[in-house]
This record gives structure tokens, C-alpha cells and sequence, in this order.
């Protein structure tokens, strides 16, 4: 499932640090700072090997990067202080914000809603082909207010459920989805991390975002029907499993649509950090589930009709928080401390000299996507958030367009392949996806030309 904006950042960016006089850069120091960094993230690549968190080296890599720079710094004894205050309150915005949305996705998933999904795509009987299309669809809408994910995670089972006889459906479904997962993200500030922190950085308005969705739309569609052609048409056995939902599913998906909509308002209208929307929104979430704790009478089995009162067990939204993904949340600190120290050294500021002034800012963004396809696309925008171009709505539009679908390329540029793969091990691999790379390829190519050719008022 993007950096957070506040006064002191907006006031004091983060370019203030990178262009102080002790550019640190070329000195033992800041070697020692880039070799702790890049041995962290090498950890991470090869998490799928050691089966090391990868919040654990980041966290790790964070620690020791303040620590060398604390020790060697010789300008104002309180700058490295403020430096590391500064990027504690962004990751506490980014974070809160985040744990709102995670508990209410735990909570929706909890009441049966995307169960009820599954269960009436499989009992439909439709065509192979036709359910490729819907899960890739279903991936697009459901990735911009989830995240991808967590939308990944969810098709993947109808995959897995229809397909079990078809291995070639499941892996080009598998690709389809992590292409629409990624793509569908990219035109929401919540579809993902990197949209998130360019709306709450305030670079782009809420609704800006969505001059993104032909561009997106167009990098979906685009290798989808490359791959259909290769989706058998006959049609998989139906099935009529039951899938009850829970007591005040469908309020709880009301709750988080209101949630959704008093972030956007506290941003536009109060000019308040998004996340205390969220969080208001989650104070919801936890009375109404005071109320179905109190109201709770345990059955022997669930309910089939929504409106029964009682379920096997009562709603319990403590337990929520603690199932969200704290891996992630972790990382995302290590991530901003580390990426912050790279800055605080110089690095950041030698690298936006070389990317938007050497190079130009559309080559820059471009490339940028190409790298989210290697390297996770969380540090990336990160990096490009600290070094603070100056750049129009377009561009600003144009990079995260592009770290969000170039991770799509390849099957480990993203947070939805990497989870693709584990869920769907042996069908989803590495290879698989490599054989239709130059599909995505031309929808990344022709989502780019749409962004230019459609929002050219913006650059």
C-alpha cells in the first residue's frame, strides 16, 4: 500500500539538510553511510532466500547510519537532532495513516465481504477468458481504495479456486492481476504508498490524481489483452459454496468509505493532515465494534442472512490493529531514516543535480519507473520526495505514474508480485512473468504517451 506532508516539511524541505556546508559525500563518512544502505537492501532483494523480515535491515541500517553520522558531524551540534525529528514526523503521519487503513481492511476481510466477492465470480460459470478479465478488472478498482497488495492477496484465491485445473490460466491471471493491481493504484492518492506521499506532501490535489486514470487504464489494458488471446475460452466447473457475512459487514464497509471521505476532507477543506481523518474514521470503526461486542450472542455456526444477531465469535477491533502489517510499517521507517541519512550526507542533492538537471525531469521519471522495476518503488519516491525537484503538476503526475506500474515488469518490482509468488507458487515464478515482459513493456510505453497527450495542460 506513500510520504507525508506537514508544516516544518513544507517549510523546510528536505533538500534544506543535502545542501548544508558539510556535503559529507565524498568524504569516509558518507562512503560508510551508502555501503550500510545498499548491504541493507541487498538483505532485502534477498528476503525470499534468507527469509529475513525485510523490516529487520532497514531498522538495522537506520540505527547505524544516524549513529556514523552523529559521530562524525562537526557543524551545529543540534542539527543532526532536528534532522532525524524532522523525518520521525513524517513517518508518524505516514504511519498512522497507514494503521487506519489496515485495520479496516482486516475488518472488512474479517466480515465476509471479499469472500462474498469470490465465492459469486466462482459460482457464476463464466469462461476462463471472461474470469481473466474480471479478476484484472476487479484488481484495477479494488486497488485504488485498498491497496495492491492486499488486492493481489484477494484475487489471487479466485485464481487459485477456478484454475485449479488450468495452469496456464493461473499464471497469465497471476500477471494480469499484479499488471491491474499496480496500474489501478496509481491513479489514487490511496492506491499506493508513492501516490500517498505525494498527496500528503501537497505536490498534488486529491482529484489531480485522477487525470491519471486513462494513463493507467491504458497500462492495463494494454498487456491484458496481449495475454488473453492466449486464455482458453471453455468454461470451469461451477461452484455454490456459501459464504455467509458477518453481522454489520456492510456497515463497516459504509464506516470505511466514511473514513475515506473525512481524510480527503480534513486535507482540502480543514488543511489538516489526512490522517487524523483516518484516524477519526477509525474511532468509528472501534465504538460500532463496542456495539457488536455488546450485542454479541455466540452461535454454533455463522449466519447465512446478514441481520442475524451473533456470530461465532464477537468483533473485536483491537485485533485488527494488531493483524496489520507491521513488517511493512517497520520498513517504511528504516526506509525513511536511511534515505533521510543519504540526504542529510549529500547524496540526494548530487543525485536530483544529475537526474532533473542533467538529464531533464521526463527522461528522469521515466527512468525512475524502469528502476521501480529492480529496486522496490517505497525508497525510490522517497528518494525523489527528499531531493524535491522542481517540477510541475504533469511531472510530479508522470513520476508517480511511473513508479507505481514499473514495477509491474518484472514479478519482484513490486509488493504484489512478490506476493503473487507465494501464493501462487510454482504456477506465478520469476520466468513466467519474464515471457510477457514485453507486454507490460508496451503498456508502460503507451500509458506514458497517454499522460503526455491528455495532460499536457498540466506540464
Amino acid at each position: 500500500m506513500k510520504k507525508i506532508s506537514s508544516l516544518l516539511f513544507l517549510l523546510l524541505p528536505s533538500l534544506c539538510y543535502a545542501n548544508n556546508a558539510h556535503d559529507l559525500s565524498h568524504q569516509p563518512v558518507g562512503f560508510m553511510v551508502l555501503a550500510i544502505f545498499i548491504a541493507s537492501y541487498v538483505c532485502v532483494i534477498f528476503e525470499e532466500k534468507t527469509h529475513i523480515k525485510k523490516s529487520l535491515p532497514v531498522m538495522l541500517a537506520a540505527g547505524l547510519i544516524w549513529i556514523v553520522i552523529a559521530a562524525n558531524w562537526t557543524g551545529e551540534t543540534d542539527a543532526v537532532e532536528h534532522a532525524v525529528k524532522h523525518y520521525l514526523l513524517e513517518y508518524g503521519e505516514l504511519f498512522l495513516f497507514l494503521l487506519a487503513a489496515m485495520t479496516y481492511v482486516n475488518a472488512i476481510t474479517e466480515r465476509g465481504i471479499f469472500d462474498a466477492l469470490r465465492v459469486w465470480l466462482i459460482g457464476k460459470g463464466f469462461s476462463y477468458r471472461r474470469l481473466f478479465w474480471l479478476t484484472g478488472f476487479c484488481a484495477f478498482f479494488l486497488s485504488p481504495v485498498l491497496d495492491n497488495l492486499t488486492t493481489a492477496l484477494i484475487l489471487c484465491a479466485v485464481l487459485m479456486a477456478v484454475g485449479k485445473d488450468n495452469p496456464k490460466f493461473i499464471s497469465l491471471g497471476a500477471i494480469n492481476i499484479v499488471v491491474a493491481a499496480n496500474a489501478g493504484g496509481a491513479f489514487s492518492p490511496f492506491g499506493d504508498i508513492t501516490t500517498l506521499m505525494v498527496w500528503q506532501k501537497g505536490l498534488v490535489e486529491f482529484w489531480t490524481f485522477f487525470n491519471l486514470f486513462l494513463p493507467s487504464l491504458v497500462n492495463f489494458v494494454v498487456p491484458a489483452a496481449c495475454m488473453s488471446m492466449a486464455i482458453s475460452t471453455d468454461t470451469p466447473p461451477a461452484s455454490h459454496e456459501p459464504s455467509p457475512l458477518r453481522r454489520g459487514a456492510w456497515v463497516v464497509l459504509g464506516l470505511f468509505i466514511i473514513t475515506i471521505v473525512l481524510a480527503v476532507s480534513f486535507h482540502s477543506f480543514l488543511h489538516l493532515p489526512p490522517f487524523l481523518g483516518m484516524m477519526t474514521g477509525l474511532a468509528l470503526l472501534k465504538f460500532y465494534g463496542y456495539y457488536l461486542h455488546q450485542t454479541h450472542i455466540k452461535k454454533t455456526s455463522d449466519q447465512s442472512n446478514y441481520g442475524n444477531v451473533g456470530d461465532v465469535q464477537a468483533f473485536d477491533s483491537f485485533k485488527f490493529v494488531a493483524q496489520a502489517e507491521w513488517d511493512t510499517l517497520l520498513f517504511f521507517f528504516g526506509v525513511i531514516m536511511c534515505v533521510g541519512g543519504l540526504g542529510f550526507v549529500g547524496y540526494l542533492n548530487a543525485a536530483s543535480h544529475f537526474l532533473y538537471g542533467d538529464l531533464g525531469a521526463s527522461t528522469a521519471n521515466i527512468l525512475i519507473g524502469l528502476l521501480s522495476a529492480v529496486v522496490d518503488n517505497i525508497p525510490i519516491m522517497v528518494a525523489v520526495l527528499q531531493m524535491n525537484p522542481d517540477m510541475n503538476t504533469g511531472q510530479w503526475l508522470l513520476v508517480t505514474l511511473t513508479a507505481g506500474v514499473g514495477g509491474s515488469l518484472l514479478s519482484v518490482g513490486s509488493a504484489a508480485g512478490v506476493a503473487m509468488m507465494g501464493q501462487a507458487k510454482g504456477y506465478y515464478t520469476f520466468f513466467s512473468h519474464l515471457k510477457w515482459t514485453w507486454a507490460v513493456a508496451l503498456g508502460y510505453v503507451l500509458s506514458i504517451a497517454c499522460h503526455f497527450m491528455i495532460n499536457k495542460a498540466l506540464f
